[in-house]
Parts: C-alpha cells; structure tokens; sequence
C-alpha cells in the first residue's frame, strides 16, 4: 500500500508542475507584453504631449501667437528664398549673413528653438545638449553642444529618437534634396534646405558633425568647403542603435523677428 501511494504522489506531481511552469510562462508573456507596449505607445505619448507643451511654452515666451496645429502636425512651407524675395531672405546662392547674436547662451537641457520639417509633419522643440534623460527621452531634439548654433556659420548638429520617446526622427529617411527644415529661435527664422544624406555609419562617426561635416568612415559623404550647415542624425536600423542615419541641409534664409 505504501509503494501505491508514493507511486500516485509522484504522478500528481507532473500535472502540478506542467500547471505550474504554464502559469510563469504566461505571467512572463504578460509582463514582456506591458514593457512592450510602454516603450512603443505609453513613452511616444508622454513624449509628444511634453514636446507639444514645450513649443507653446517657447511661443508664448516670444510673444507668438500658437501655432495652427499645437500637436505638431504638419505645418505650410514657407515660399521658396529669392533674390528679389522680402526683406531678410536670401537667395541659396549668397552667403547668408551672421546670425543674430544671443544675449545669452542656452543651459544645459534648455529648449530655446523649435525645429519644424514640413516633408514629414514634425514640429519639436530643441534643446542644449544630448542627454537622454533631460533631452531625447522628453521628445525633444538634441543639440551637438560644440557644434554651431542655428544660422551661425559651422555645422548647427542635431540628434533625435528614431523608436520610441516621441521618436522625432522616425522618418527622416524620407527627406529628399530640396525638403525644407525650419529652425525658429527668439531672434529669427532659420530656413535649412535639405542637400544630401548618409543611410548608415558607425556611431563613432564624429565627422558628420564636424565644422566641415564629412564623414571619417564614408569620406565621400559630406563637404569640402566651410559653409552654414544642419546636419540631423539618428540611430538606424529601427530599433536599433548600431548605426546611425545623416541628413545634411545648408542655409538658404534667415528672417530676423
């Protein structure tokens, strides 16, 4: 009678344990579920709505009116630079003049401009620095500290989230030659045109936001002469950071306040 029972305690086991490690596995898919849904859907939405604060705070600061579409969705280009154009545009060929110069510089995480890119609907804030926290995980765009500020002659560099936390740059792969990029600051409108793109290069790439942006690893890729550039960058493929995606504009206009 001993050896039946301890035979039937042994077999009640194996259905308890199977029941058991189902239970894990689903709670495990669960809780992999939530995580994904956080940082593809939960994160985009805080950032966006922080992003889309962010630039009414920065209008109103300047004394503008807010924008037609707050949510940052696609804005009307501006008409295309010309020679005999109104006063404070030029024409792509002349060298723009000097920036206005800032009374003071921005602080670290400080949005101060707002960047707008008619081809693929976005309107974000800029701020000092690329940190994650402070910067790119709010929805905001990045600046290169060392690099040149908007409308300054240099490399004015920026960098964005492709997935997740607002992803600004999720779709600047679509940008063509010619796609207008706007910089708006306290003192003046800065209009960038799209010239040129790079689809992959490490991260390690500095030369894409040098000065002079060219690229160490693809030395064809960039320019030769100093000049007032925007250079944005990204990580590529999507969800993943192993390289990073560059697109380069020049400056074609500026429209002081």
């Amino acid at each position: 009678m001993r050896s039946t029972r301890r035979g039937r305690g042994g077999r009640d086991l194996l259905p308890r344990g199977l029941w058991v490690s189902a239970e894990f596995v689903v709670t495990l898919g669960v809780v992999l579920l939530l995580l994904v849904v956080h940082q593809l859907w939960w994160t985009n939405q805080q950032a966006r709505a922080d992003a889309g604060r962010t630039v009414q705070d920065l209008r109103r600061e300047w004394g503008l009116p807010p924008p037609a579409d707050p949510g940052g969705g696609p804005v009307v280009p501006e008409p295309p630079p010309s020679a005999s154009g109104p006063a404070g545009t030029r024409s792509p060929a002349a060298p723009p003049g000097p920036a206005p110069a800032r009374t003071t510089s921005p602080r670290w995480d400080q949005a101060y401009a707002v960047l707008r890119i008619p081809r693929i609907g976005l309107t974000a804030p800029v701020a000092e620095g690329t940190s994650k926290g402070g910067v790119l995980d709010r929805g905001y765009v990045g600046h290169y500290s060392r690099t040149a500020q908007a409308g300054q002659a240099g490399n004015f560099s920026l960098a964005g989230h492709r997935n997740t936390h607002g992803e600004p740059f999720r779709r600047i792969d679509r940008l063509r030659r010619g796609d207008r990029i706007t910089v708006e600051t306290r003192d003046a409108v800065f209009t960038y045109t799209v010239d040129k793109s790079l689809a992959q290069t490490a991260p390690s790439d500095s030369g894409v936001i040098a000065p002079v942006p060219r690229s160490n690893i693809t030395t064809s890729a960039g320019y030769s002469e100093p000049g007032y550039y925007l250079t944005l960058t990204t990580c590529t493929p999507e969800f993943s950071s192993r390289y990073r995606l560059v697109v380069w504009g020049k400056l074609t206009s500026m429209r002081p306040r």
